[in-house]
């Protein structure tokens, strides 16, 4: 069964941004295994909260600028 996880910063994308994310990582996961891998491709998208990770030893948290807008 292909998987993929994609662990993203809260409110970084929109649910229908989500939703797109989803749909081409299973046509991408379909063009390499072939069709009859539809049914069982699984796509998750975690949403990590602000200040629960950190980049370049830091605590990022998404400026409000690149908050997706529902």
């Amino acid at each position: 069964m292909p998987f993929a996880n994609f662990k993203l910063p809260e409110a970084a994308l929109s649910t229908a941004q989500k939703a797109d994310l989803a749909h081409r990582t299973t046509e991408l996961l379909v063009g390499h295994f072939g069709e009859h891998a539809r049914a069982h491709t699984m796509v998750l998208i975690e949403e990590v909260r602000d200040g629960s990770y950190t980049r370049a030893d830091e605590v990022f948290v998404v400026p409000d600028a690149y908050r997706a807008k529902d």
